[in-house]
């Protein structure tokens, strides 16, 4: 094969492979860990153990570079930064946008500076951004809080913002609703995503608007967004001011994009809901063990909703049902650990004692 054929079959990232979808030209310095491509798996197994009659798939996020779908949006939000001379990142994090900013951050030469909430991050995530060499400030506080923080920062003009309330975030994030269209051939009948800070379900349904006004998909999917019941501002109608929840990276009391996430579902004749952390836990549980696919309990806050919508009957039989699967299981391993269905157990070091702990 010829290096000119070579360079033509490998990835080089979302801006790259959709940059006639956004705000980049030929003259862009682009900073990349060759984000997106992640894998569509379908998932008959996990479909037949919750009774559903649908073609179910589940786009693994997780396996982006730093493990999550934030690096989509933070591969343009970085790109952008350092274009306009930007020196300093800042982000607020539940800990997946910590991760990604420190990583991105590095690659491109920029300070990365992150607000945590202290003792409320999965120490997998907080270990990427100590690794990647970001400031890391632990506030005491929540997520809404160090967002607001990060808020006055910005405004003081000396730093960069690259959470979601960053624009060019979200149209990063748009390209997983065009690798989707692009891998079934059209849009799905239905798209389920966790909700937090409601930046995903923004971007996807501007993703899937966007591909359809170009004629690159027939039709639209209904959004099907799901929040964790002690972190449902969106379903509740009120802000929250303590929320709390097994899924940590969703553990947000008011999201930043909460207006446009509701334009989405309304566009889209789609559904919000609110799922509990059994029912969460359940559906994490149920996807390792059904197809082999680990993931961070708010991955499976998604599922917990397909579930949910199976058992009331709102889910059609044979259409097709997407799930996105933000996070990769590594984030979170001590809630892994925690819940998984078996533990080790310990044995003598003979053969017999082995096959007597198998049961042969």
């Amino acid at each position: 094969m010829s290096n000119e054929k070579s360079s033509r079959a490998i990835w080089s990232g979302v801006i790259r492979r959709y940059a006639a979808h956004l705000p980049v030209d030929a003259a862009t310095s682009i900073v990349t860990l060759h984000e997106g491509n992640t894998p569509l798996v379908r998932a008959p197994r996990l479909a037949a153990a919750i009774g559903g009659k649908f073609d179910l798939h589940l786009k693994c996020e997780g396996l982006n570079p730093t493990g999550s779908f934030k690096d989509r949006g933070m591969t343009l939000a970085v790109t952008k930064a350092r274009e306009r001379g930007a020196k300093v990142l800042v982000c607020a994090s539940t800990g997946n946008t910590s991760a990604s900013a420190a990583a991105y951050a590095a690659r491109a030469g920029l300070r990365c500076v992150v607000l945590i909430p202290e003792g409320k991050i999965a120490l997998g995530k907080l270990a990427q951004a100590l690794m990647c060499g970001a400031m890391t400030l632990q506030v005491r506080g929540n997520f809404d809080t160090a967002l607001a923080l990060v808020r006055q920062l910005g405004e003081t003009g000396e730093v960069e913002i690259v959470n979601s309330i960053n624009p060019v975030r979200i149209e990063g994030q748009k390209t997983a609703a065009f690798e989707i269209c692009d891998a079934l051939g059209d849009a799905p009948d239905y798209h389920f995503l966790p909700v937090g800070n409601a930046g995903n379900i923004t971007a996807y349904w501007k993703g899937y608007s966007e591909y359809h006004a170009a004629g690159e998909c027939d039709t639209l999917p209904r959004m099907m967004g799901f929040q964790a019941a002690g972190a449902a501002p969106i379903v509740d109608g009120a802000p929250v001011a303590h929320p709390e929840t097994v899924a940590a990276a969703i553990r947000i009391g008011n999201p930043a994009s909460w207006q446009s996430a509701n334009a989405a579902i309304a566009a889209s004749s789609g559904h919000i809901g609110k799922v509990t952390d059994a029912a969460i836990l359940e559906a994490y549980k149920l996807a390792a063990a059904t197809e082999g696919i680990f993931v961070e309990p708010a991955s499976a806050v998604a599922l917990a909703g397909v579930i949910q919508c199976q058992r009331a009957g709102l889910i059609d039989d044979g259409t097709i049902v997407v799930v996105t699967l933000t996070g990769h299981g590594l984030k979170d391993p001590d809630t892994a650990v925690q819940h998984a269905a078996v533990q080790p157990v310990t044995v003598e070091p003979d053969l017999a004692a082995v096959k007597a702990a198998m049961g042969i």
